[in-house]
């Protein structure tokens, strides 16, 4: 181990090599539920491309297993190291590289958090617009997982974002793939074969974003329905209507009264309404003007009572604000009540309410537990927190939520990845031509098969 040691202090400094015994906590986990954290052997903390590549070659001559690691923000275990391996922490490369206004993109290192790389863009009047609800989330966190998040009804998934990369292949050789240019046809698009690939093809050093401008005005319309059914055949409507909602969410009573009464927010939405409604839907829009503003709130409004709400709610900015950052954190409410796993699944929209019925029998059949959630209703991204204690139990209630959104025409995650979370229930469930398919990939990338272990295959 000390000579192992040498060689990566000689890679990347002595000073950002952390052995065994000096390996923090953190290092070991990321926020997945019932997922046991792991005690790599080494901590490296490079701080160029250059640097990265001698970690690779270094770890492929030792048979050391590399784990990329960000923020620590993910939820399917991703980052979790395996006993004896190789932690590569991008903290150290963490700037915004440029901020090209007039192409309209933003060259990032993997270790700058959203926030960063938000507050960069709004001095440009820009903005990335992947929000996925935890704005401390690295940015190469998020391509690894290809994040979505609430704004994705309007803008789409990292993948749409992500023009090109700089990234390092196992055996230490750079790759660069893409660039500031939106078009190309030019061969096998390997920029985004990588993004959402959780890192076990290759470790991104530098990517190429796109950004939009920042519109400056925002609106947020509650409205309330007493059926599911009626909330999934409201959602084309709106999708359908022209309007271009920001946000589109849909969010249980349960969950709704937890978030709010976690924030502490007060909606105005009467009890009489309350105690007939079974969902609300939260709709956000932006545009450049406050008139506009205020003409498509009105549109909305009008849109969203012919589509059967038993009221709406224009919400005032305050508490649109606190709604949307208590949806955000929906996840944090969940944990905190003692959830004992979450569901990222993902199904065509207009299939939601027959899932989330199916959902419910489940539950009522499965000797117990609680599924409650809300999800991005305008991409049919359903996020439930399971409390099911008895691991065997909820073992077959996931199976089976994950086979009810499959059978839709559905995948296990959306946004979130499979990491070593979900990995049971996406190679159960996944097409088997896919997944050899998959392994040829990962055999060309990382012939060693060093990269992201345990993630996605055994």
């Amino acid at each position: 181990m000390s000579d192992t040691r040498s060689l990566l202090a000689e890679a990347v400094g002595a000073e950002h090599v952390l052995a065994a015994g000096e390996v923090p906590a953190d290092y070991g986990h990321d926020e997945a539920l019932g997922v046991a954290a792991g005690r790599p052997d080494f901590v490296v903390r490079p701080g160029d491309t250059t640097q990265v590549a001698a970690v690779l070659r270094i770890a492929g001559e030792r048979g050391l297993r590399v784990t990329a690691r960000g923020s620590g923000t993910g939820l399917s275990g991703g980052a979790i190291p395996v006993p004896g391996g190789l932690v590569v922490s991008f903290e150290r490369m963490n700037r915004v590289l440029e901020i090209d206004a007039a192409n309209s993109v933003a060259v990032v290192q993997p270790g700058v958090t959203l926030a960063e790389l938000d507050a960069a863009a709004a001095a440009h009047g820009l903005v990335y617009p992947v929000f996925p609800g935890e704005m401390g989330a690295s940015l190469g966190g998020t391509i690894a997982t290809n994040a979505g998040g609430m704004r994705a009804v309007k803008y789409g998934v990292t993948r749409q974002h992500v023009l090109g990369v700089e990234a390092v292949l196992a055996s230490g050789e750079v790759l660069r793939a893409g660039g500031k240019h939106v078009k190309n046809a030019s061969g096998y698009d390997l920029t985004q074969l990588i993004v959402g690939s959780e890192g076990t093809l290759a470790l991104v050093t530098e990517a190429i974003v796109r950004l939009y401008p920042r519109l400056p005005y925002q609106g947020t319309v509650l409205a309330p329905f007493g059926s599911l059914d009626q909330v999934t055949a409201a959602v084309p409507g709106i999708v359908g209507s022209g309007i271009g909602p920001l946000i589109l969410e849909y969010v249980d009573t349960v969950t709704m009264a937890a978030i709010t009464a976690a924030q502490d927010i007060d909606l105005g939405v009467p009890a009489a309404v309350r105690d007939k409604t079974l969902a609300y839907l939260v709709v956000m829009v932006e545009e450049r003007t406050e008139e506009r503003l205020a003409a498509v709130e009105a549109e909305l409004a009008e849109l969203l009572a012919g589509l059967g709400a038993g009221d709406v709610y224009v919400l005032p900015d305050p508490a649109a604000r606190r709604l949307i950052e208590a949806r955000e954190k929906a996840f944090w409410a969940a944990k905190n009540a003692g959830a004992d796993d979450i569901v990222d699944t993902v199904l065509p929209r207009a299939a939601m309410a027959g899932f989330l019925a199916e959902v419910g029998e489940l539950v009522g059949s499965g000797g117990g537990g609680l599924v409650m959630g809300c999800g991005h209703a305008g991409d049919g991204n359903v996020h439930l927190a399971v409390f099911q204690a008895d691991a065997e139990a909820r073992s077959a209630l996931m199976h089976g939520i994950f086979a009810a959104a499959a059978a839709r025409g559905g995948a296990v995650s959306g946004e979130h990845g499979i990491g070593t979370a979900k990995k049971r229930y996406f190679l159960e469930l996944a097409d088997p031509v896919a997944v050899g398919l998959m392994l040829r990939i990962k055999q060309a990338f990382d012939p060693g098969g060093i990269l992201g272990p345990g993630v996605l295959f055994e």
